[in-house]
């Protein structure tokens, strides 16, 4: 097994063209979601206790989880799980109280002219936690922090069900909830989970204002579907890392991290951008041995193997440069001889990861960064979810009559130009001299 080599070296293509990436066909998914949806907007509970049935092979006895399940959850963490818990969330928090605006911003354009910006919190958010293939209790923190710094006052969280766990999300999951303080819980996965929260269920859970977290397509899909009934984060991919790297790069932490993404998704993408050859080989000499050390070697075999991974050889690093921006790549590590420079020039990623000892996994857990990133090279033009993600920005226009009138004519002037004689008259009516009640 090994990942295969793309050679751009001597070539200047259109590099998004040349970049590996694999299909991810959310329109069809929306079909597929589509009834689903429908049925938790018309028949409420009854829709969610059949595609429970459905799709997760258990039916929990409440879809909103007891907060005396959530207590004991967090009470049997295992010892040193709930102390990372603890770290990390401390971390994230610290990150996270540098992220906000300030409430209010003032400019004076003219004398008696304000526009002040106001930043309000959304006032309730649904957060989605997926469980499938790893139950990510990572994602509460991630999702959970930022909105309480941004001062959401309604936090609700869902999570699929787990026969194993009795009907109940799995138990990292519930504790992490109980130790942040969320006491509204659901088990409730998939596309009914986001219908749930966009439309609301009577007697199981109100309709929040914004839906974020990650999940499988299905999820991506009816967030897609109901974006405009509720807001989104982001339409979020398979997981990702680009890797651009010199010939002082480690080769073993290399391919280590390129797996450490397979590991996600069978659809995961993991690439080597490399100006060495020497390197690349290996990288590609190493992963066998590192992958058949692990549990999930046929996850990550098809990861690696599959059309959205590769290793692309590059002239240098500038070419590098090019690439992993066209790319615009979820995570991006950088292993070069000043990688801290190197990323100061990086225009397009989810986060960069800069040296060989930040690697994407601290960032998934305890680096205090945001794991909520954009993929498929959204990055290009979108962000990672931070506290302005749960915030919305309103301007207040303050204008005294001077400050109207010293304007006015070139508003006037504006609304003529737009053949809207209305929009002059709303003005006029305010500022002509002779107005019938000064008469």
């Amino acid at each position: 097994m090994e990942l295969r080599l793309i050679d751009v070296r001597g070539t200047t293509p259109d590099y998004r063209r040349v970049v590996p990436r694999g299909s991810f066909d959310v329109e069809q998914a929306v079909r597929a979601v589509q009834p689903i949806c429908d049925a938790v907007a018309a028949r409420g509970v009854d829709a969610l206790a059949e595609f429970s049935q459905r799709f997760d092979r258990v039916v929990p006895s409440s879809f909103r989880v007891p907060t005396a399940v959530l207590a004991r959850a967090a009470a049997e963490l295992d010892v040193g799980v709930r102390a990372a818990l603890t770290e990390s969330i401390r971390r994230r928090r610290a990150v996270a109280e540098s992220e906000g605006a300030p409430p209010l911003t003032r400019a004076e354009v003219a004398p008696g002219a304000v526009v002040e910006t106001r930043t309000i919190p959304v006032a309730r958010v649904g957060l989605y936690v997926p469980g499938g293939l790893a139950p990510l209790a990572s994602s509460v923190l991630m999702n959970v922090v930022p909105a309480q710094v941004a001062g959401v006052e309604s936090l609700a969280v869902a999570s699929p069900p787990s026969a194993e766990h009795g009907g109940w999300p799995h138990p990292t999951i519930l504790g992490l909830c109980h130790l942040l303080g969320v006491d509204e819980v659901y088990a409730v996965g998939g596309a009914q989970a986001i219908a749930m929260f966009a439309h609301g269920v009577e007697g199981v859970c109100e309709p929040v204002e914004l839906v974020t977290g990650p999940g499988n397509i299905y999820v991506v899909a009816a967030k897609r579907l109901l974006r405009g009934v509720v807001g989104i984060d982001s339409e979020a991919g398979p997981t990702e890392i680009a890797v651009l790297a010199d010939d002082s790069a480690d080769p073993a932490f290399v391919a280590a991290d390129l797996i450490s993404q397979a590991e996600h998704d069978p659809m995961a993408g993991s690439v080597l951008v490399t100006d060495s050859p020497a390197l690349a080989a290996a990288v590609n000499a190493l992963i066998p041995d590192q992958v058949a050390a692990l549990d999930n070697v046929e996850r990550i075999t098809t990861a690696l193997t599959g059309e959205q991974s590769a290793i692309v050889l590059v002239d240098d690093l500038d070419q590098g440069l090019a690439v992993v921006d066209a790319y615009a790549a979820e995570h991006l590590e950088i292993h070069t001889r000043d990688p801290y420079a190197l990323a100061q020039r990086v225009r397009n990623a989810g986060a960069i990861f800069v040296g060989p000892w930040a690697p994407v996994p601290l960032g998934d857990y305890s680096a205090g960064s945001t794991h909520v990133l954009p993929t498929a090279g959204a990055a290009r033009h979108s962000s990672g979810l931070t506290v302005r993600s749960f915030t919305k920005t309103v301007h207040m226009i303050c204008y005294d009559e001077g400050a109207l009138r010293e304007v006015g004519p070139m508003v006037e002037a504006f609304a003529t130009a737009e053949h809207l004689p209305g929009h002059r008259a709303a003005i006029t009516v305010r500022t002509a001299e002779l107005r019938a009640d000064r008469w």
